[in-house]
Order: structure tokens, then C-alpha cells, then sequence
């Protein structure tokens, strides 16, 4: 007997939300959708039985205190700026992405879920150098301060941030940074918001 996935969605677009519920309940059911337009609205709700969540960066990096422990159970919506939707790790969404793309995202996710693997197997591929890079990165330091903070030229910086995105498949600031903060590289708090 399967019992029905809980999901909770904080999102304020509602045509995300209305899609996103859409896909959930035609292809992964059984599940019990609640939405709530702000992450005030899931905190007064008082319920934290959802097996999973679904937010946006900004949500999520605004309450890394309970996302944090919740980091294999979250899932993140963004908006990639480039056409490489295949190579997202399997907590995000890409909502330009085709619809067989996030049906297969999300099939990625719940399989995952039980496994929580998709935070450790990209940790091997950053090197020590490249995790330093990334904290300074989501911090809002621009590359010529990377440099000089880190005694190394300025086009070393951009071939780390290069290797970086190349590795995580995570081209935006925001993906960036929740990635940071998903693998403990950076707290909430250290990020300049």
C-alpha cells in the first residue's frame, strides 16, 4: 500500500504553483498538495509532517534554518539563463525547462530521496581551491577581491569559476548558492542579502 507523498509548495507565482500541482498529481501520485504563497504562511500553519518541499532560492536562503536539516527533502525552482536544462542536480527544477525535462527531474528527486546522495557525489569533484572560490562567490565578492583575498591571479579565479559551474552543472548565483548552503560550505548568516 503506497501512502500518499506530503508536499508542501512555497511559492508566490501561483501559475508556478498551479503547474508544478499539476505535474505532481498526474504523475506522481498519490500525493496531498498544501500550498502556501509565503514560507510565514507554512511557519503558521504549524504542520511539518511534509515529506517533501518545494520553494525558490530566495525562500529557501532566506530560512536556511529549516531548510538545512530538510536539504534532501527540497526541492529548489530556477530559472536557468542558459539552454543546458539536462545537467541540473537532481534537487532543482529548471522552470524553463520542457515538460518531460521536470517530469524527469522530479522523478530523479523522489528516487533520490531515499538514498540522499545527491549532496556527497558532487562534493568529490570540488577541490579544496574551487570550495573556497565558492564560499567567497555566494558571499558577493567580485573576482578581483577573490584574487587579492586569495593571492592568486584574476584569470585563475575564472577559470575556478569556470570549473565550478562546469562541475555543478549550476550556472546562476542563486543555483550557486544553494548548492553552498545544501552542502554546508556556507551559512545563511555569511551570505550578504
Amino acid at each position: 500500500m503506497h501512502h500518499n507523498k506530503q508536499i508542501a509548495i512555497i511559492l508566490s507565482d501561483t501559475l508556478q504553483c498551479i503547474g508544478l500541482q499539476s505535474i505532481l498529481t498526474d504523475y506522481f501520485a498519490p500525493v496531498e498538495i498544501s500550498y502556501f504563497s509565503t514560507f510565514e504562511e507554512l511557519s503558521n500553519s504549524g504542520n511539518d509532517t511534509f515529506d517533501y518541499y518545494f520553494t525558490n532560492a530566495e525562500t529557501m536562503v532566506l530560512n536556511t534554518d529549516f531548510f538545512l536539516p530538510r536539504k534532501n527533502k527540497t526541492m529548489l525552482l530556477i530559472e536557468s539563463r542558459n539552454n543546458n536544462e539536462e545537467s541540473s542536480p537532481s534537487n532543482h527544477i529548471i522552470t524553463t525547462a520542457s515538460q518531460e525535462t521536470i517530469i524527469e527531474q522530479l522523478g530523479q528527486f523522489f528516487s533520490n530521496d531515499s538514498s540522499g546522495s545527491f549532496s556527497n557525489e558532487n562534493n568529490k569533484e570540488l577541490s579544496s581551491r574551487e570550495i573556497e572560490v565558492l564560499q567567497l562567490i555566494v558571499k558577493g565578492i567580485t573576482n578581483k577581491e577573490i584574487a587579492d583575498k586569495l593571492n592568486i591571479s584574476l584569470n585563475t579565479v575564472l577559470s575556478h569559476r569556470k570549473n565550478i559551474t562546469a562541475k555543478l552543472g549550476i550556472k546562476t548565483i542563486s543555483g550557486l548558492t544553494f548548492y553552498a548552503i545544501m552542502n554546508g560550505f556556507i551559512s545563511g548568516d555569511e551570505i550578504g542579502l
